[in-house]
């Protein structure tokens, strides 16, 4: 920590060194193209209007908790994730999801961490009351291969240190598509077609991603990737309901708490990227303990 002015203000990691630019830049770049050249089903006012909701409620948030400063970042993210993936024709519908989204991670805590992912959990509420819908079918091959490649990418120039459970996720939910086609004797161009949605990508490598809703420690991430796989397509294959990984990590998000004290770790720092695997050395003890401060949301 670090003094200004008679108060202590949170470590900022260096501007290039956080992960959430480039997670912006991605979703950035990809809803520019699907305006401009898919074409969206997406008005501008409802881009504003989440955006701008988004960090509202961050802002208003920060300001009723105390918190040092304003995070953005954040916010930017899922809000534009929302945006790529909600769909309504009620301007107060998209507000209504950026409100969730954000206050979710201020009221919805266990341990001072949000238990749900922000853009997940505004979804999921948004579906279940029939308000908007998500059309995982608008990107076109040549646009999901293109962020395919971006969000590989980011994997390797972010330092998110999240790339397991996006991994893990997707090599469990992917070996079991095809094990389910195996098994009933259908092609394997089903489960592959399958895949090939913009709604997975931006679920594997944003949402279910998140270090601030995922298990601290790389055991309990790769439990709880398994655990979410398995949901996911229980829910898609036998309660027969669409967008099953986001039904699967809304039920098993409660989950991580228990992970957390199963397989212990340390506490994800934006300025300190970590696996979860290496203990802060206490600078008065010497010891290998666990350190947590208060976030910043």
């Amino acid at each position: 920590m670090r003094q200004h002015n008679g108060t202590s203000q949170p470590n900022q990691p260096a501007f290039w060194c956080d992960p959430r630019l480039y997670q912006i830049a991605s979703l950035s770049t990809l809803l520019l193209y699907g305006l401009l050249f898919l074409h969206f089903d997406i008005s501008i006012w409802q881009i504003v209007l989440t955006l701008g909701t988004a960090q509202l409620a961050q802002y208003v948030g920060t300001r009723r908790f105390n918190l040092s400063f304003v995070d953005s970042k954040s916010a930017f993210i899922s809000s534009l994730s929302l945006c790529l993936l909600l769909r309504t024709s009620d301007l107060t519908v998209a507000v209504l999801a950026a409100s969730i989204a954000i206050g979710s991670k201020f009221i919805i805590r266990w341990n001072d961490k949000h238990v749900f992912n922000p853009t997940n959990l505004a979804l999921v509420v948004i579906l279940s009351f029939g308000l908007g819908w998500i059309s995982p079918g608008q990107w076109g091959q040549v646009a999901w291969f293109g962020f395919l490649i971006a969000c590989l990418g980011s994997l390797v120039v972010t330092r998110a240190a999240r790339t397991d459970v996006t991994l893990a996720f997707l090599t469990f939910y992917i070996g079991l598509l095809c094990a389910r086609a195996l098994w009933l004797g259908d092609p394997l161009t089903i489960p592959l077609h399958q895949i090939e949605s913009g709604a997975l990508l931006i679920f594997s490598f944003f949402m279910i991603s998140d270090p601030k809703t995922t298990p601290d420690s790389r055991t309990g991430r790769l439990v709880f990737a398994l655990l979410v796989a398995v949901t996911a397509l229980y829910v898609q294959f036998y309660l027969f309901k669409p967008n099953g990984p986001l039904w699967g990590l809304i039920a098993c998000s409660p989950l991580v708490p228990f992970l957390d004290r199963l397989f212990p770790g340390v506490r994800y720092d934006w300025s300190k990227p970590t696996t979860g695997k290496s203990p802060m050395r206490n600078p008065v003890f010497g010891s290998s303990i666990p350190v947590l401060t208060k976030e910043v949301i």
